[in-house]
């Protein structure tokens, strides 16, 4: 005899596991929904520039175009007078003896390690700052910088001022505007060239030129095509100035990126600076 079900508070067997079904689907929703957020959030992390392998990334990007070299921890020992009117560059990020953030690197370092090699030039550099005089300097300074530059609390010096004058203020601002890693590490080569003082060039005000082409995604914007404001505005900056009027770290480099869309700023990286091939794979 075949068996007929009766319906149960007007549900057939049919109805009824529908009804389970769409049920449970609801009550699974908040939950998926919730894992899909907490995975882009763990992305969105995860694509930052200050995590470890994209920072990496940013310092062989920034080493081939300041030193034309991906060997950036080579670079502690690096000094010399490019003839851009701020005397000394040296280090991993470019410090100069006219700019003052060489004096502030010396100062860190002789606090941290009293009467290294360098701390007997820190009269000099106090007096040279803000010009691009050698006085007091030459002839032994950089020599003494290349001794300093064995010792691993000279690098540690020169790293953690790397990150509080120029890397730690690009990403902060670069996620305050709603930028993926590409945009961070726009704002961080900008910073490492033009400071973020007060002058038309300086980094802030490169960003409120960008800002009156397009906005951030913060305020709404679309990100690439801030990003391609804030590049032409970089370009314009670094025209102003001689020593800076080659743009191809932001033609052959970053707008390359920008035009791939790696927003991400994902290896494999191909670009050019000044010429020069390079790669991360």
């Amino acid at each position: 005899m075949v068996h007929i079900s009766r319906p149960v508070d007007g549900l057939t067997p049919t109805s009824r596991r529908l009804f389970l079904a769409l049920t449970g689907a609801l009550v699974a929703a908040p939950l998926l929904d919730a894992r899909r957020a907490t995975a882009a959030t763990a992305a969105t992390v995860a694509k930052s520039l200050d995590d470890p392998a994209k920072k990496e990334i940013a310092m062989k990007l920034v080493s081939s175009a300041e030193n034309s070299s991906l060997d950036w921890k080579a670079q502690y020992r690096y000094i010399e007078d490019i003839g851009d009117g701020r005397g000394y560059t040296a280090g991993i990020i470019g410090f100069c003896s006219g700019t003052g953030d060489m004096l502030d690197l010396v100062q860190l370092y002789s606090d941290r390690r009293p009467g290294n090699v360098l701390a007997k030039y820190l009269p000099a550099l106090r007096e040279v700052d803000g010009t691009d005089s050698h006085s007091g300097l030459d002839p032994n300074y950089p020599k003494d910088w290349r001794k300093a530059a064995q010792d691993t609390a000279f690098q540690q010096a020169q790293n953690d001022e790397r990150d509080r004058v120029y890397f730690n203020p690009a990403v902060r601002q670069g996620k305050t505007d709603g930028l993926r890693a590409l945009g961070q590490f726009a704002y961080y080569d900008a910073i490492v060239m033009h400071g973020d003082g007060t002058d038309p060039t300086s980094f802030r005000n490169i960003r409120k030129r960008a800002l009156t082409k397009a906005k951030p995604p913060t305020q709404g914007g679309d990100e690439t095509a801030y990003l391609h404001a804030f590049l032409d505005a970089r370009v314009w900056a670094m025209k102003q100035e001689e020593a800076h009027s080659d743009t191809s770290r932001v033609d052959t480099a970053q707008r390359v990126f920008l035009r791939n869309g790696n927003l991400d700023l994902d290896p494999p990286l191909d670009w050019k600076v000044y010429g020069d091939s390079y790669h991360i794979g």
